[in-house]
């Protein structure tokens, strides 16, 4: 068989290719993308027969991958490295999903599994059941728990979240700023790239709440508020094909 592991995560990908080299040796050869256009314009050229598909890319989620191409004859085994919201559609829909780090005898099973399956067709039926459920499931609201208190918040009032180490403090449209001990990588595996965008290594921003773009030498985005919030120079290409796309 041959594969196609994408990660935007080079270490991550790396990874994922030694472990399938050294347990899977029904796979003979294996490549990789790292955003959504490489692995859309990698399918469409290689026509692989299994796809390692990482949720959160840099550009977008693997669901958008494959909304763009034709898996017909493709298997696809979903990474993950939280409990997230899909995990849960995954499961109904008995597609499988392996959570990072992987563990050997799950990657193992996840390969046997596909290497022996023969029935494309009820695969691909569970496939688009499982991205139906996860629109069905996009997360509209959230809980974050400080010290003192637990809030329930409406993702429609996050302006931004601004990380510094292990926390991450919410901005939301009423004034309050809630600081929560958990990494911005965590809450971003919750949103829809749709609606929130990494523009930094420490900011996630609601993209409706995006009032203007300063792209001269401070390069950052205008929030609702006056939020100012910089844009990291590897981010600029997507902050601008938003604007294209409005």
């Amino acid at each position: 068989m041959y594969a196609l592991v994408v990660d935007d995560e080079d270490g991550a990908r790396e990874t994922v290719i030694q472990m399938v080299k050294l347990y899977c040796p029904q796979i003979r050869n294996i490549e990789e993308a790292h955003n959504v256009q490489t692995a859309i314009a990698s399918i469409e050229q290689k026509q692989p027969d299994i796809l390692f598909l990482d949720i959160r890319l840099g550009d977008g989620n693997g669901f958008d991958v494959l909304k763009n191409i034709d898996s017909s004859d493709l298997s696809i085994i979903f990474l993950t490295t939280y409990e997230e919201y899909a995990v849960k559609a995954f499961k109904v829909s008995a597609v499988d999903y392996l959570l990072k780090p992987l563990d050997p005898d799950e990657l193992i099973e996840a390969v046997e599994k596909v290497y022996k399956s023969k029935a494309k067709d009820v695969f691909n039926s569970k496939l688009n059941r499982l991205l139906e459920q996860v629109e069905e499931n996009r997360v509209h609201k959230i809980t974050l728990k400080t010290m003192e208190s637990i809030h329930i918040v409406e993702t429609k009032d996050i302006i931004f979240c601004g990380a510094e180490k292990n926390y991450t403090t919410f901005f939301l449209v009423d004034g309050r700023q809630i600081i929560v001990s958990k990494t911005l990588r965590e809450y971003e595996a919750l949103f829809s790239p749709k609606e929130f965008m990494r523009t930094h290594q420490s900011y996630l921003v609601n993209l409706n709440h995006i009032v203007q773009y300063d792209k001269g030498d401070k390069n950052y985005l205008v929030m609702t508020g006056a939020h100012k919030v910089p844009v990291a120079i590897r981010k600029k290409e997507q902050v601008m094909q938003f604007f294209k796309d409005i």
